[in-house]
């Protein structure tokens, strides 16, 4: 079973959730919005099941002692200072880098950046920013999918909306097989719910300016996920300059660590072991 611990980096103290051996080959496994690391528990008890050691923060925004203020404090260079800062935290040279939703678009950016950290690279759900961007420009059904950003990105406007009636329409974000509950109870701490959002409103037009990966690096989409479609994951590959795999689910929601953690993890292991 996973347990909880803290690491600082900075002045941030992050909540993180450990399981595995302490000597076993390191993962590090990085949420999305609006989500936390309890998005990954069932991923994990097969990966440490495997022998690997899991490390899955809350990140910036979602751990209550690294909820600065501000928008500027979200800038996606901080969020991957972050991860390198947990990194080194842990006394690790290098990590197995796992990401989903927006921790996928942290995890593209540290791999291209810091590759030397990075052993290698599976991106859930969210392509390489790059092929996102794209899609954004050139794709009508990818620009229809991503409609929900520009409310998210209203500061106030975004909170009334999503926490209105019980959290009623953020908790319908979260699929069938998702303890939204949990997460719910969490953004609805004071500032922690503008926190996640300020991920969204630190975007910039750099977020699509992204150059490529040189890792190996897996990506696991499913063809039933309603926020990104397949312009943008086909594009994906396009971005790499390493052993690439791109993987396809029928049927899955976005909400791919939840609704097949048993598949996930052995995308992963084997792109660990293959490394």
């Amino acid at each position: 079973m996973p347990s909880t611990t803290t690491m600082t980096v900075d002045d941030l103290t992050f909540d993180v959730s450990v399981a595995g051996p302490a000597d076993g080959t390191p993962v590090l496994l990085l949420h999305g919005f609006p989500q936390t690391f309890l998005c990954w528990d069932g991923v994990v008890a097969h990966l440490t099941e495997a022998g690997l050691r899991t490390i899955a923060p809350n990140q910036r925004g979602y751990s209550p002692g690294a909820r600065p203020v501000g928008t500027a404090a979200y800038r996606s260079a901080l969020l991957v200072k972050d991860v390198i800062g947990l990194v080194k935290g842990f006394g690790l040279e290098s990590v197995h880098l796992v990401g989903h939703d927006w921790g996928a678009a942290v995890a593209w950016q540290t791999a291209v950046e810091y590759p030397e950290y990075v052993r290698s690279l599976t991106a859930v759900s969210v392509p390489h920013t790059a092929a996102f961007g794209w899609a954004l420009r050139e794709d009508a059904d990818q620009r229809e999918r991503s409609t929900y950003i520009s409310l998210l990105r209203q500061e106030g406007k975004a909170e009334e909306v999503l926490l209105e009636n019980d959290a009623q329409r953020l908790r319908a974000m979260f699929g069938s097989n998702s303890p939204d509950d949990r997460y719910v109870a969490h953004l609805s701490e004071p500032g922690a719910l503008t926190a996640a959002l300020e991920w969204y409103r630190a975007m910039t037009s750099e977020f699509g300016r992204l150059g490529p990966v040189k890792v190996p690096t897996t990506y696991v989409w499913s063809n039933g996920d309603s926020a990104i479609g397949r312009a943008a994951a086909e594009r994906c590959g396009e971005f790499t300059s390493a052993e690439y795999s791109f993987v396809e689910l029928d049927g899955i929601s976005h909400w791919v660590p939840e609704e097949a953690p048993a598949r996930l993890a052995a995308e992963i292991i084997a792109r660990v072991r293959a490394a």
